[in-house]
């Protein structure tokens, strides 16, 4: 019985994969389609050109990436923040709770079309939230929100592997050092000790790793902003769902121990529960990432698709392959959004699937 969905997933799923791969290692575009010749092999040109080239593309696409790190990295953290200090707001038997539970889940009823008509309305920097305090008497606000050009964090898109060195050992030195100071082990300690001199030596030498002349600023741009805030208020609720119900699992036994060893309640909450709820973590932060990295909707309501500050690379590469008829860019753009997302998922599937053999 399992054959038959065997052979549509290999044809339909990883088929479609397989060809996408392909197609973005050829020139594929719609003139060599409509006047019948066959698309060349190019290898990784598609991909080379996206992260060095000079083309208008190229450009737009590393906005894009950096773009999504920056979202990513804040909508995760909202959601999460948010969603845990609902949790525990609701995990103290408050009257009402099924009516709060409900309000806070609602939103994600909602797509993220409707999210975006909503949320563009209110952050429209002529109405909606910025005409709140003149009402009150107040000056009017001067923020942008999604249309803002504003930057922070500036860089040159030329060391941005150079700062992805220095933040990797980074994590490997506290990662390292705190596991040294736990167990005392030389390994650890040689491994911190490493991680810091490498990481000294970037950050003092400049060294640079040059991928596209002339210098290309990039940066965190404000108007992120506005669609973390749609986009955390829309999921804040799944994840405050996820902490209720593991919070609900950690028997009150637990904690009343945890309080007669003399914890405070904030003591209880941060060696007791928090450790606790570390796998609902995990799993959160696996699922807000998979729906960042690959988010479209919200970004081209909210956008229009050529608002280039709050870009996203499923948005180019929408443009790219439909409106530009540049299928081997497209789909080189597609494959590496796929494998964005397996860097985030692959992992946890394989520790699950270890789990649950060992189990």
């Amino acid at each position: 019985m399992l054959l038959p969905s065997l052979i549509l997933l290999a044809v339909f799923v990883y088929g479609f994969i397989g060809w996408t791969g392909y197609t973005s290692m050829t020139d594929s575009n719609a003139m060599q389609q409509l006047s019948g010749q066959s698309a060349n092999f190019v290898g990784t040109r598609n991909y080379s050109q996206l992260f060095t080239g000079t083309l208008p593309v190229s450009a737009r696409f590393r906005t894009d990436m950096v773009n999504t790190v920056f979202f990513t990295m804040l909508f995760i953290a909202v959601c999460l923040g948010v969603g845990m200090l609902l949790a525990i707001l609701l995990d103290q038997q408050i009257r009402g709770e099924a009516f709060f539970r409900t309000v806070f889940l609602f939103p994600m009823a909602l797509s993220f079309v409707v999210t975006g008509v909503v949320w563009k309305w209110l952050f429209n920097p002529q109405a909606g939230i910025n005409a709140l305090p003149p009402m009150l008497g107040l000056p009017k606000p001067e923020f942008q929100w999604f249309i803002s050009q504003e930057q922070w964090l500036q860089f040159n898109w030329q060391n941005v592997f150079q700062i992805l060195l220095i933040i990797i050992l980074g994590v490997v030195f506290i990662v390292a050092g705190y596991r040294w100071l736990k167990n005392r082990s030389p390994y650890m300690a040689g491994l911190a000790g490493l991680a810091l001199l490498l990481n000294g030596l970037l950050t003092l030498t400049g060294a640079e790793f040059l991928l596209t002349q002339p210098a290309e600023p990039k940066g965190f741009n404000v108007a992120l902003l506005a669609l973390v805030i749609a986009a955390g208020w829309q999921m804040s609720g799944y994840t405050m769902a996820m902490y209720l119900a593991g919070l609900r699992g950690i028997s009150e036994e637990i904690r009343e121990a945890a309080r007669v060893d003399g914890a405070s309640e904030l003591g209880v909450y941060r060696y007791v529960v928090l450790p606790l709820l570390a796998p609902i973590t995990l799993s959160a932060i696996i699922i807000l990432g998979h729906i960042s990295l690959k988010i479209f909707d919200l970004v081209y309501v909210m956008g229009g698709g050529d608002n280039l500050f709050i870009d996203m690379p499923g948005i180019n590469m929408f443009f790219i392959t439909f409106r530009g008829q540049e299928f081997g860019v497209g789909a080189a753009i597609a494959m590496i959004m796929l494998i964005m997302v397996a860097i985030v998922i692959v992992p946890y599937l394989a520790t699950q699937l270890r789990g649950g053999s060992e189990s």
